[in-house]
């Protein structure tokens, strides 16, 4: 190359530069940060990390409320946290699609593919969607069908706890009186959406979706956090359409679409030590179609002391549901566990009120307490489930052991008798 393409070239690459710094200042003056000023490129191929994270990074240094935002188009990102603490209120709007790497290889020694974290006054809006090409995924997971399995997953340890995760798709950490809502998740590797030490996160109108065959595809899983309330939203997915750990507390879960799936789900609780009690689960006015549960509570045998209190599950509905209303103090899948030593985990004060529809198991009500601590003040009111499977005849049946449940209004089936 001669000398004067040389510095034609040079030329070039300074003119873009300044082009880029021109965009940046204007962004600037308005507090919204574009990421195709910071150099993404919305072809879904070429990865768009750095950009992401530097158009990030300014509006968070901006002093007044700020946008970081992803227009139109589909936008390759490796694997990216948004952290804070940010100077003022910032808002990410999603328009477009973010698409993870293909496989498990580019997120083997991540915790997750997207992480917000450490935000106050955080909302994440914009009627876009997070896609995490879970397909080229799946195939490499065999734990739902082999306990031996291995698997990318990563392993936290502290003082006195250890926590395993799997890959989240999308992960909000110390999240305080935020919002999410109108944003997509589909296909996710793993689990779509993790909350973790967050207090006063509303997350409505979201849609998240994966095949029902997809393993391990957990839609909203919440731990150690307080005042969640999702809303107005609907899940389709392989694994449980929400589910809490150990130290959630005073979740409202309101107008879910559940289905397919594995229900909304308490646990499982007690396998680890030092478990933080789980108090406070209200599940309202929600439909569940063609889930393998409905409404479930679930706690392994030969566990650790931990506590679970005050859950309401309220008008809801049931369509095709394999097992509508669940407590298992004997969950033991793959049989890894000592069934013969009962659950040590106490489940006191739960209601369930107004739930009808249809069941595909002739067992529509199955709650198995523990031998050591039955379950206490559990009350089941205006039950009405009809069997509609087609292995066997006859009507809805129940079964219960160490409890004695309050009954209220019409049975059906005739519980705990």
């Amino acid at each position: 190359m001669d000398y004067s393409s040389c510095s034609q070239l040079l030329v070039l690459e300074i003119l873009v530069l300044f082009s880029l710094a021109q965009n940046i200042i204007n962004a600037a003056s308005n507090g919204v940060f574009n990421v195709i000023d910071f150099g993404a490129i919305a072809d879904g191929i070429r990865d768009n990390s750095r950009a992401f994270e530097n158009a990030w990074r300014e509006a968070c240094y901006w002093n007044t409320y700020s946008t970081v935002l992803v227009p139109p188009g589909k936008y390759l990102v490796t694997s990216v946290v948004f952290k804070g603490p940010c100077k003022a209120p910032i808002s990410f709007q999603l328009q477009g699609l973010i698409l993870a790497p293909p496989g498990l290889s580019k997120l083997a020694d991540k915790e997750s593919w997207i992480t917000f974290e450490s935000l106050r006054s955080f909302t994440l809006t914009g009627g876009g969607t997070f896609h995490g090409q879970g397909r080229t995924a799946w195939p490499e997971n065999q734990c739902h069908k082999n306990s031996n399995c291995q698997l990318p997953i990563v392993i936290l340890a502290t003082l006195s706890y250890l926590f395993i995760y799997y890959i989240y798709s999308i992960r909000f950490n110390k999240l305080n009186d935020s919002t999410i809502t109108g944003v997509q998740s589909v296909d996710s590797k793993f689990f779509h959406i993790n909350i973790l030490g967050c207090y006063n996160l509303k997350l409505n109108t979201i849609n998240i979706s994966a095949p029902d065959d997809s393993p391990n595809t957990d839609g909203i899983h919440i731990g150690r956090s307080n005042g969640i309330e999702i809303s107005n939203s609907k899940i389709a997915t392989g694994d449980d359409c929400v589910s809490l750990g150990d130290g959630s507390q005073n979740v409202l879960v309101s107008d879910v679409s559940c289905g397919p799936g594995h229900g909304i789900s308490v646990g499982s609780l007690g396998k680890y030590k030092k478990e933080e009690d789980v108090v406070g689960l209200t599940v309202i006015n929600c439909t569940f179609t063609g889930t393998s549960n409905g409404v479930r509570i679930k706690t392994w045998p030969d566990s650790e002391d931990a506590k679970a209190s005050n859950f309401t599950f309220e008008d809801l509905f049931m369509n095709n549901v394999e097992n509508p209303i669940v407590i298992d103090q004997e969950y033991c899948p793959h049989n890894q566990c000592n069934i013969k030593v009962p659950s040590r985990v106490k489940i006191s004060n739960v209601r369930f009120r107004n739930i009808r529809g249809t069941s595909l198991t002739k067992e529509a009500v199955r709650i198995i307490c523990s031998k050591e601590i039955p379950c206490q003040n559990v009350e089941i009111g205006d039950i009405n489930l009809v069997y509609n499977g087609i292995d066997d005849k006859g009507p809805a049946i129940s079964s219960c052991s160490n409890v004695k449940p309050t009954l209220v209004g019409k049975q059906i089936p005739a519980t705990c008798v």
